[in-house]
């Protein structure tokens, strides 16, 4: 199970990076900043359910360039959920977004140890949603009752309504941003599969 988490997307370069951090950190080549690394785990934890929601999901582009990368990063999840090639975020994204977090960070802090310890915390977070996505979509049961939760929480966007439970790590930012619903409330929707074809354009 591991192994096939490590052999797709950006996920091997990214555990090989926080290693590498952590021993940084450890050996006392970089000072590590353990409240800058909570904010930007808790950032990135925030802005997964924004990405997801707002520009994962957003219409379909009339730029054929941007509509393939719009499929390849998110629509075509929806049509085969459990396939690893189309589960994980691809390492051409990955470093992109990276890079952009610590030009933002730095723009911010004017202070480089802080910014690696806050784009460390991100990196964290980052591994942590690809795991429990990975969970959420292969035949594996968790052993907390809150995994358990999160597991059905993620797959009711996926085969009950693609308009609701954008969080995949956690349900907060769907409370706040009025996409939670008790499930048993909510219409099975026809675009779940197709999601682009539920979408205003």
């Amino acid at each position: 199970m591991i192994a096939a988490f490590l052999r797709h997307g950006s996920n091997a370069v990214l555990v090989s990076a926080i290693l590498v951090l952590t021993a940084l950190f450890a050996l006392g080549r970089l000072p590590f900043v353990w409240f800058g690394a909570a904010i930007g785990a808790i950032v990135f934890l925030s802005s997964e359910y924004t990405t997801h929601r707002f520009l994962f999901h957003a219409a379909p582009s009339k730029i054929g360039w941007v509509l393939a990368l719009q499929h390849r990063l998110h629509y075509d999840h929806h049509i085969d959920p459990p396939k690893l090639e189309l589960l994980f975020l691809p390492l051409w994204f990955a470093v992109p977004v990276t890079a952009a977090y610590f030009g933002v960070y730095f723009a911010i802090t004017r202070n480089l140890v802080l910014t690696i310890s806050l784009v460390f915390g991100s990196m964290c977070a980052l591994l942590y949603y690809e795991w429990v996505h990975y969970v959420a979509h292969v035949p594996f049961v968790p052993v907390t009752p809150f995994g358990r939760y999160i597991k059905k929480y993620h797959l009711w966007h996926h085969f009950k309504n693609e308009h609701f439970w954008f969080g995949v790590t956690n349900p907060s930012m769907d409370y706040l941003g009025g996409t939670y619903r008790d499930v048993e409330t909510v219409e099975r929707s026809t675009t779940v599969r197709e999601i682009w074809k539920g979408m205003e354009v």
